[in-house]
């Protein structure tokens, strides 16, 4: 997805959310009790082990590739390469040798159609956009 189709909202920098500010004492007091509570049913339902084995994992190093010969592929001189044979040579050109077919007239733009006759060439020839 190209960003510079995106709106604003869609940014990939600023994540962060600021301090929440409530309207009075009671919301906040109330916003309060329902964090509690669902801390809380994380809790019984085991939810919050899985959170921290998460971080944990953020956390870890990140693994780094190397683009090396593996080892053990190393000693592989015993076994021989395929020796396929020669060489493939390049097809003749294709060539038409009939007489049948008289020339190749263009109808439309660039629509390449074979002419068999002279009434087909006049034909084609007197054909207007």
């Amino acid at each position: 997805m190209s960003m510079h189709l995106c709106g604003p909202a869609l940014t990939t920098t600023g994540k962060k959310k600021g301090k929440v500010k409530f309207r009075n004492a009671t919301e906040a007091q109330r916003a309060r009790q329902l964090d509690a509570e669902w801390k809380e049913l994380l809790k019984r339902q085991g939810i919050v082990a899985e959170e921290k084995k998460r971080k944990r994992a953020l956390a870890a190093e990140p693994l780094v590739y190397k683009l090396d010969t593996p080892i053990g592929r190393t000693n592989t001189h015993h076994i021989p390469s395929r020796d396929t044979g020669g060489v493939a040579v390049l097809a003749p050109a294709k060539i038409y040798t009939g007489t049948k077919v008289k020339g190749i007239a263009t109808m439309h733009k660039s629509n390449a159609v074979p002419v068999f006759s002279d009434e087909e060439a006049i034909d084609i020839s007197k054909m207007r956009r």
